[in-house]
């Protein structure tokens, strides 16, 4: 909109000028019709004169105004250009802190009870006891360089919490239940790896707990981002010049 109220005023100021130039022109051409050839040529001088300064005052204005247009259109470029790196920044920042929905390759893992033992019936989980190995996995994949990693449609981030209420596991207070559906995206062959490793978190949950656990490669998973909200009630950011 600056700029086109600029353009504009360029436009007015040329009318204006071509006005000016045609009033005197016809000023000159009455003054010429009614006068002596040497007063006529005197006064013809000295009109000439005024409308050349006229003339150049006016294509001064000009100048400037077109200086203010290039100015206008640089700083809208310039914020253009600052604005969509802040959009960019943004994006970028909230698939850091799991709040953007985000897919790639990875492993999804899946864990459950043992199947139920006809002879001994029971309706206790075996899981629920052993709750503390969904932690073991998330550390095993984030040592793995996971990116994104989700529990049963829970996003993983910096403040989730993973505990046992009643029976039920709270995963960032949402009450959930077997089977565990774990997603992580990263290299699918680092990931899995480091589930399947000789004796590591995978041998243990099969052979100690019982549990069945399956564990495979994508070549897209999606995970969803966190969709809590977070309140610092006490962390204050600190400026550069105060580190």
């Amino acid at each position: 909109m600056k700029g086109i109220r600029a353009q504009v005023a360029v436009g007015i100021v040329c009318v204006v000028l071509g006005l000016s130039l045609t009033l005197q022109f016809r000023s000159v051409q009455a003054n010429y019709n009614g006068a002596a050839p040497t007063q006529t040529a005197k006064e013809l001088a000295e009109e000439l004169k005024r409308v050349r300064e006229e003339k150049q005052k006016l294509q001064g204005e000009i100048s400037d105004i077109e200086d203010q247009i290039k100015e206008i259109e640089e700083a809208e470029s310039t914020q253009e250009a600052l604005a969509k790196q802040i959009r960019s920044e943004i994006e970028k920042y909230k698939v850091i802190s799991g709040f953007k929905t985000v897919k790639g390759t990875g492993v999804v893992i899946v864990i459950d009870d043992p199947p139920p033992d006809p002879e001994f019936p029971t309706d206790r989980s075996v899981i629920m006891d052993r709750y503390e190995r969904l932690l073991e996995v998330v550390n095993r994949l984030n040592d793995a360089g996971a990116e994104a990693i989700s529990i049963n449609e829970q996003r993983i981030i910096s403040r989730t919490e993973i505990s046992l209420a009643g029976n039920n596991i709270n995963i960032n207070a949402i009450p959930t239940a077997p089977p565990f559906i774990i997603k992580a995206i990263g290299n699918p062959e680092d990931l899995e790896a480091a589930l399947n490793i000789r004796y590591g978190i995978v041998w243990q949950m099969k052979e100690k707990d019982g549990l069945q656990v399956a564990v495979k490669k994508q070549d897209e998973v999606i995970i969803s981002g966190y969709n809590g909200t977070i309140k610092y009630r006490f962390a204050k950011p600190i400026e550069d010049n105060q580190q």
